[in-house]
């Protein structure tokens, strides 16, 4: 059977994906990432290539500058030496040196705003036109202002309206610790694209025909999209699990990918969403472009969860029904270590402090 067509290889390499994103500081060295693959490291570096299409090299130096871009948007009184060491770099010049091969300027030089906005504008080509409008202030293609926004900007009332809204969505914002979690995933690359519903119906039919579809349903993206090119996005569907669920002893080429993670306990800064696409950005837009700087806090080294209401996609594509949280940690001034701690070999078995998840809200 092909690498790519065999799902014991997926999840190996997933399992190796998810150490090397979970934990940028450490050395990451070959042998270290195999073992956490359970392959021989004589071997691995193939293996990976095979399955990812990156060198593992070249997966660890990506991951690495694309940590240091969220901490240079988000971390922004923290010095290039804080940010180098805490992505795995030797010192701050071995940073620079291959930030600079890489993105063609230092890390000094880069405008992070403008390389963030140029990337949101991706980000927003991939909502319907109806939807970009809010974002945009138009659905015209160059973006130019049409009558109606001329009008807006006229009435002076609305500057008014604009802020008691802002004031109430700020109100909408809740706070409040999360306990550890035991996940079972079905991942999605380059999920701009597609397929993450399919992705999701198909972790939905996994966990019926074990008993499972009742627990606390997840999505969560491990990249930024504006910060990471949106075809090496990853994406995956989630499930609370107990500790007793794990990979299946035999799989054959047509079996869903399932992967396990566990998350250790944080806190979260969470939003109910209620609508389409556009309005769950709006809530991203919030959390961090408008709570986060006044808030005192800063992201913690987790994904943003979509906490969904029942099952994902169980009012369709067009609308959705989950609660947004964001992990965070308290503000410093220095940045705090980003590892989760030695990953189990991918097959080692279930484990991690996670009770089964239940019909509730969503936590």
């Amino acid at each position: 059977m092909p690498i790519l067509a065999n799902p014991l290889y997926a999840r190996r390499v997933d399992a190796a994906v998810d150490h090397v994103v979970q934990n940028p500081d450490l050395p990451l060295t070959l042998e270290d990432v195999a073992a956490v693959a359970g392959f021989s490291p004589f071997h691995f570096h193939r293996v990976f290539a095979a399955t990812t299409g990156e060198t593992l090299h070249a997966f660890v130096t990506r991951v690495r500058l694309e940590r240091a871009l969220h901490l240079m948007a988000h971390r922004r009184t923290a010095s290039l030496t804080e940010v180098a060491l805490a992505c795995g770099f030797s010192s701050s010049s071995h940073f620079s040196r291959t930030f600079r091969a890489h993105y063609g300027v230092s890390p000094r030089g880069l405008d992070i705003d403008r390389f963030r906005a140029e990337r949101r504008l991706h980000l927003l080509d991939t909502l319907p036109a109806g939807q970009r409008q809010r974002f945009t202030g138009s659905d015209d293609e160059d973006g130019a202002p049409g009558p109606a926004d001329a009008a807006d900007t006229a009435d002076a009332a609305d500057t008014a309206d604009a802020a008691d809204t802002a004031d109430a969505a700020l109100a909408s914002v809740r706070l409040r610790p999360l306990a550890g979690r035991r996940v079972a995933y079905a991942r999605v690359v380059a999920p701009y694209s597609g397929g993450v519903a399919e992705a999701a119906a198909a972790l939905v039919d996994w966990a019926r025909g074990r008993g499972l579809d009742g627990g606390q349903w997840l999505g969560y993206q491990w990249d930024d999209p504006e910060t990471v090119p949106l075809d090496r996005c990853r994406y995956d569907v989630g499930l609370e699990v107990p500790d007793d669920v794990g990979p299946a002893a035999t799989t054959g080429p047509d079996d869903l990918v399932v992967g396990f993670t566990v998350f250790p306990p944080t806190t979260v800064a969470e939003v109910d969403v209620s609508g389409t696409a556009a309005d769950e950005l709006a809530a991203l837009d919030l959390l961090y472009r408008t709570w986060l700087p006044a808030s005192g806090w800063a992201p913690a080294h987790q994904p943003c969860f979509e906490a969904w209401r029942g099952l994902p996609f169980g009012d369709g594509t067009e609308h959705f029904e989950l609660t947004v949280q964001l992990p965070v940690v308290p503000l410093t001034d220095a940045v705090q270590p980003l590892g989760w701690g030695p990953a189990a070999p991918a097959d080692a078995g279930p484990g991690g402090p996670i009770s089964p998840g239940s019909r509730r809200r969503p936590r």
